[in-house]
């Protein structure tokens, strides 16, 4: 086993504290934020570089899928793989306080450019691409088009809840946190509805389970 020396341990010790920032894309912390200009972030991570959000996909939201007609794609440099729908990474930044010192504790965003999901029924094809997640308060954001067309920018697609998040796992040069639940949120489930004329896309709809997979260096 190679031996690090004190400075590679602080470093590396210090880039995984900020990984588990990321973790708190999953709790639900308030929106309002206190000074954070005299507290010192125990971790700030200027600027985040892969790997990739994936979402294992829960039978009830596939099984509403089938029972709706509607057909589940991927958009851009996203796949669908395994039952997992997976997003790579493409930057953002995530500042960590210590908890109580500032409200929210977590603080920054995580870029997803350039890939997304579709959904497509008889001739409407809806895609919900470039997702940014607001770990400060637990939302994921995104682009909305029908049929090629730009509907919404920057829309409040999906809840984060991290009440069944594991701890954190390292892989050799990567960091793994497992477990954040994503919910439909109610614009997500009201576009949706009034898009392919339905009624049964629920607000609170639990899409699946997220997996973050973070680089450490």
């Amino acid at each position: 086993m190679t031996t690090m020396t004190t400075g590679t341990k602080t470093r590396f010790s210090r880039t995984l504290v900020g990984v588990v920032a990321l973790g708190a894309v999953a709790l639900s912390v308030s929106a309002c934020s206190s000074d954070s200009k005299s507290a010192k972030p125990v971790a700030d991570i200027a600027s985040l570089s892969g790997k990739t959000t994936a979402v294992k996909l829960d039978t009830g939201f596939t099984d509403a899928l089938t029972a709706l007609k509607l057909t589940p794609g991927v958009v851009g440099t996203a796949q669908l793989t395994d039952g997992s729908l997976v997003f790579p990474i493409t930057g953002g930044n995530v500042t960590y306080y210590k908890p109580g010192t500032v409200t929210p504790y977590v603080q920054g965003i995580i870029h997803h450019a350039g890939s997304g999901l579709s959904l497509s029924a008889g001739g409407t094809k809806v895609e919900l691409t470039n997702f940014d997640i607001d770990p400060g308060i637990s939302r994921l954001y995104g682009d909305v088009s029908a049929n090629g067309t730009s509907v919404v920018k920057h829309a409040f697609l999906f809840n984060l809840d991290g009440s069944t998040l594991k701890p954190l796992q390292t892989e050799g040069d990567t960091a793994i946190l497992e477990g954040t639940k994503v919910e439909m949120s109610a614009d997500a489930a009201a576009l949706l509805d009034k898009t392919f004329n339905t009624d049964a896309v629920k607000a609170g709809l639990l899409i699946g389970i997220a997996k973050i997979t973070v680089n450490t260096k």
